[in-house]
This record gives structure tokens, C-alpha cells and sequence, in this order.
């Protein structure tokens, strides 16, 4: 009876101290890692968003003739993988994309001079703070007698600041004064050459590096009713624990052994590297690559466009209700929403479905999606005017009706809508510059980088144009002639 009740004793003293190893083991593991760390170990690289327009942030430079994204940013972010043992892949998109593609993992973390702001705190965690900026305004050199360090002088005017910044909560405080948010800091830039804007609120790293590339250009520092010094923070997942620990400890020694400081100086002398290059050695690539890659968007979004828009059209002109209904709601969805709209969701829902899509990939889907809808009423309207005795004819000839359709009736249509076609096709070329927000290196998108890498707002948008008119201009003879072929 004794051995009966001593090991009874025993069982229970074990089931009282089992759970307690196992949760002393979870706590264990629990502060070794979290899902982030787990994630990024499991992949092998540490995947890092930013906006590669801000010199000496982040920014593009050509190194032994290759394109690097470069700057005090990345070095930063290089000394985290490398303290996580993992490569480093970095995303170069719009800065309003990047807490999105956070938050929907298609992204590790982002390293681009942001700023800890509550409503980016409620979205995100922020690591400690790497760099203390003060804040400045460039203005035009012959205005410095107009514009002075007292904020009354700029009532009245345009002050420029980049969308989603510090920056432009501080121009949004200076009295009298209208703010113009502008996502790209190189067309703000163009506007303070043009006149358009007075000033631009900027990091004194910042409006330094615009001063001593452009003498036109003046830095000023007024004195702002609150402390506008940006604190440049890592923006990271919420609930990561162990790998924001990891992010501060790599701060913590890069700031204070001096190494930070290095990068800085790295930086700003990369700024002004290949100085003796010409103007097209420098950029011509960046042109090339952003023609190449707006052609392979156009084909690929002409052809989805073209195949899905067959089909929706058929779906509109059946006389199955379930099947015009979706055709009409697809159509009058895609056509009454932005085409920007459409490549957020694109790229960013296929992340939430579990699809992790590249950004080229995410581009021509959604340019792809939203040409099939006008290629739909293209294609219907093409239908619709080939006689309707042609199908009677071709069902009298024993043809059936998806038969009659496809060889006799839609290659009549083909011929009819083939000028409207040819504009889709204009219009889809044209249309590819806006999933540059997503990046996507299409030719707008590269047109940015030249303009952030050599400080030069206009001439960068003038070649543009060229290439443009040229695709479109070349494109529409093409079809042209095409055109006259068919009627003869």
C-alpha cells in the first residue's frame, strides 16, 4: 500500500514539475527567435525595402560599370545580415509602398531614413534611433535676400516637402504657407529650379548634398516651432522581439565605434564618383534597361489584356444572366478604378494569398487585368458591328455557334477594331509608369534614378520623352501599315 501511495506521490510530483521544463524550454526558445527571425533564417536572406532616391541615404551609382544601389542605408543593413548570417536582398520601390510591403511580408524591414511617427508606430515597431538629422530649406540662391531664416518670409508661398515625411508635417506648421507633397524628392527638386516652389523642407544631409552638386541652390536654417529633427530608425515588424533586439545591437556598436560615421563619409564620396564619365557613359544604361523592360510590360500586358478581354466580351454579349453579369461587373470595376489602385492590390493581395509575386510580375498582371477590361469593349463593340446575318449565314452552313464566332465573325471584328487595338497598345506603353511605384524598372522608374543620381530634374525627363515618342510614334506606323495591308 505504501509503494501504491509513494508512487502515486511521484506521478503527480512529475506531472506538476514536466510542465514546468517545458515551459522553461518555450521561454528558452522563445528568446531566441521569433516568427520574423525565424522566417528570414529559414530563407536565408534578409529582405530589405527602401526608396533608392534620397543620396547619401540610399541611392544608385555605377560601380566597375555595374548599377548598385549604395549609401549609408545599405551599409547599415549589410552589417545586420551579416550579424543574422543570411544575404542581403534589397527592394528598391516608392517610400508610400514600403510600410505596406511591410506589413504584407513582402519585406523584412525597411532601412530608408524613416522616421518613428505614432501612426507608423500603430502599424509598425522601430528600432533605437541611428541618426539624428536637423532640419533645413533649400531655396534658390538668387532668392536668399527674399527667403530668410524667419518662417514669415515663406507666407504666401509653396513649400515643397516628400509625401509621408517629417518633412512635410514640419511645412504643414509654417504659417501662411501652402505645401506641395511630392512622393519623388527629385521633382520636388524640379520644381524649386522652375519657381514653382519657394522652398523644400529638408534633412541638412540632404539639402548639403543639393547645394555642393548645384550652385543655383542655397541651404538656409530656419528655426521651426518644434524640434524637426528627423531620428532615422529601422522600421520592423510588430511583435518581433528578438530580431528588433538583434537590429538594436547592430546599431548600438555601428554608432559608437565610429563605424556609422565611415559609412557616411563612403557615401557622400560615392555621391560624386565617376565625375569624368560623360553624361551617357554615367546614365545611358538606366535608359536602356527602363525601355527594355516597359516594351516586355506593354507585350505582356497587350496579350493578357487581349485574351482576357475575348473573353470577358463574350461573357458580355451572353445570354446566360449569370455570365453578363460578371463580364459587366469586371468591366465597369476595372474601368471606374485607378490603374494605381489596381497595382496595389495586385501586389500586395497576392502577398496576403500566400503569392509572392515579383514586382515585374505583380506590374503586368495588374496592367494587364485593366487593359482586358477596355479591350472587352473594344472587342464587343467590334462584334456587335459585323451584320448579324453573317452568323445566320454561317449556323445555315452547318457551322455551330462557337464555331461561327471564332472563324467567321471575330475575324471580321479583328479588321474593324484594329485602330482601337493599336491606341490600347499607345496607351498600355504609356500607362506602364505608374507600377513604378510598385518597383518596377521601367523606363519612368530608371528616369527617377538618373534624376537622384545626378541631381539633374529636367534633362533626365526630356530624354524620356524622346524614347517615349519614339516607341509609340514607330508603333503606331507599324500598325498602320498593318492596317492598310488588311483592308487591300
Amino acid at each position: 500500500m505504501k509503494r501504491i501511495f509513494k508512487g502515486l506521490t511521484w506521478s503527480l510530483l512529475g506531472l506538476l514539475i514536466i510542465p514546468f521544463f517545458f515551459s522553461a524550454g518555450a521561454s528558452v526558445a522563445a528568446d531566441e527567435t521569433d516568427s520574423t527571425l525565424a522566417r528570414i533564417q529559414k530563407k536565408g536572406k534578409l529582405t530589405v525595402g527602401l526608396s533608392a532616391d534620397y543620396a547619401p541615404y540610399e541611392f544608385h551609382t555605377k560601380i566597375n560599370g555595374k548599377d548598385e544601389i549604395v549609401g549609408f542605408d545599405v551599409s547599415l543593413a549589410q552589417a545586420i545580415a551579416d550579424k543574422l548570417g543570411v544575404k542581403l536582398e534589397v527592394e528598391d520601390m516608392g517610400f508610400d509602398a514600403l510600410l505596406g510591403a511591410l506589413k504584407t511580408g513582402k519585406i523584412d524591414m525597411i532601412a530608408s531614413g524613416m522616421s518613428a511617427t505614432p501612426e507608423r508606430e500603430e502599424q509598425v515597431d522601430f528600432s533605437d534611433v541611428y541618426l539624428r538629422s536637423p532640419q533645413a530649406m533649400l531655396i534658390l540662391k538668387k532668392n536668399q535676400h527674399k527667403y530668410t531664416t524667419d518662417l514669415s518670409t515663406f507666407a504666401g508661398t509653396k513649400v515643397g516637402a516628400q509625401t509621408q515625411t517629417t518633412q512635410e508635417e514640419i511645412a504643414k506648421s509654417i504659417n501662411g504657407a501652402s505645401v506641395v507633397s511630392l512622393q519623388k524628392y527629385p521633382n520636388l527638386i524640379s520644381q524649386l529650379s522652375q519657381g514653382v516652389i519657394s522652398g523644400i523642407v529638408a534633412e541638412k544631409t540632404i539639402a548639403q548634398a543639393y547645394e555642393q552638386q548645384n550652385k543655383n541652390f542655397k541651404v538656409i536654417y530656419p528655426t521651426y516651432s518644434a524640434d524637426g529633427s528627423t531620428q532615422s530608425a529601422v522600421a520592423l515588424p510588430k511583435d518581433s522581439p528578438v530580431f528588433k533586439a538583434k537590429v538594436n545591437e547592430v546599431i548600438h556598436k555601428v554608432t559608437t565605434d565610429g563605424q556609422f560615421t565611415k559609412w557616411q563619409k563612403k557615401a557622400n564620396q560615392q555621391m560624386f564618383a565617376n565625375q569624368n564619365d560623360s553624361y551617357w557613359q554615367k546614365y545611358g544604361h538606366y535608359f536602356v534597361t527602363g525601355t527594355g523592360i516597359t516594351l516586355a510590360l506593354a507585350v505582356v500586358g497587350v496579350f493578357l489584356g487581349v485574351t482576357l478581354g475575348i473573353f470577358f466580351a463574350l461573357m458580355k454579349l451572353s445570354s446566360v444572366f449569370v455570365f453578363k453579369a460578371i463580364g459587366n461587373i469586371y468591366v465597369e470595376y476595372v474601368r471606374g478604378t485607378p490603374l494605381l489602385v489596381q497595382a496595389f492590390m495586385v501586389f500586395f493581395g497576392s502577398q496576403a494569398l500566400g503569392l509572392n509575386l515579383s514586382a515585374f510580375a505583380a506590374g503586368a498582371l495588374s496592367m494587364g487585368l485593366n487593359s482586358a477590361a477596355y479591350v472587352a469593349e473594344i472587342i464587343r463593340s467590334g462584334i456587335t458591328s459585323v451584320d448579324g446575318g453573317q452568323m445566320e449565314a454561317a449556323r445555315s452552313l452547318g457551322l455551330t455557334h462557337s464555331k461561327a464566332m471564332r472563324l467567321v465573325i471575330l475575324p471580321q471584328a479583328v479588321r474593324n477594331i484594329l485602330p482601337a487595338l493599336g491606341n490600347e497598345f499607345v496607351s498600355v506603353i504609356k500607362e506602364g509608369s505608374v507600377v513604378s511605384v510598385i518597383g518596377v524598372g521601367e523606363l519612368m522608374y530608371e528616369t527617377g534614378v538618373v534624376q537622384g543620381a545626378s541631381f539633374e530634374p529636367f534633362i533626365p525627363l526630356v530624354i524620356a520623352s524622346l524614347i517615349y515618342f519614339t516607341l509609340t510614334f514607330t508603333i503606331s506606323r507599324c500598325l498602320g501599315f498593318i492596317e492598310s495591308r488588311i483592308h487591300r
